[in-house]
């Protein structure tokens, strides 16, 4: 089977792991469930940056423009506090904002803490680049991306990832293929197309 290769940016916002005070484990863990996650060929840009929006816009501009990241995911910098300004520079480099992201991850964490309610996490769009704050946590990481299971651990409600495909595919982006036991990406019939099938053919 052939698919798509996509390219990834995984971003990490702290003033204190940028600083080398402490490891940053969102970015491994995330990489590491992206890559149980999906069929795709991955290849990861990622950097850990300090909590300065200057700096944070700077890396998504980049990266959406000159890299070309089909899906740049940050960790971190999301909450009220006067650093945590990732959402801050997220909607500047924006062409649109995808509000649905930001309400379904708040909706998936009140499941877990009252304080999700805090939390600023926004999507948007930078030229064919979707762009997700998530939260910095592992655990919490994999709960938003990866939907609710029940005790015996099957898929009770979806998380995010089940749209990020058809989303990816609307503005241009390759052919994101998930692997179904972790979480099945939602498309219309219109849109699917067979298993590893490949890149679609130009016209």
């Amino acid at each position: 089977m052939s698919y798509d290769t996509i390219k990834i940016g995984l971003l990490s916002i702290s003033d204190r792991a940028s600083a080398g005070i402490y490891k940053d484990e969102g970015l491994p863990s995330l990489e590491a469930w992206l890559r149980r996650a999906l069929h795709n060929p991955i290849t990861i840009v990622s950097k850990v940056i300090p909590d300065e929006q200057p700096i944070i816009e700077a890396t998504l501009r980049a990266w959406a423009d000159d890299e070309a990241c089909a899906l740049i995911l940050t960790t971190g910098g999301t909450g009220p506090a006067p650093r945590d300004v990732t959402p801050d520079a997220t909607l500047a480099v924006a062409d649109r904002v995808m509000d649905g992201f930001g309400e379904r991850m708040r909706q998936i964490s009140l499941r877990f803490v009252p304080t999700a309610i805090l939390s600023r996490q926004v999507a948007v769009i930078r030229k064919s680049s979707l762009i997700v704050n998530l939260p910095g946590q592992p655990k919490a990481i994999q709960e938003i991306l990866e939907g609710l299971r029940n005790a015996d651990g099957v898929h009770v409600e979806p998380g995010i990832m089940a749209a990020i495909p058809y989303c990816v595919d609307l503005i241009g982006g390759p052919y994101i293929e998930t692997v179904d036991e972790v979480i099945k990406a939602f498309r219309p019939k219109s849109a699917q197309r067979p298993p590893g099938s490949g890149p679609k053919p130009t016209p």
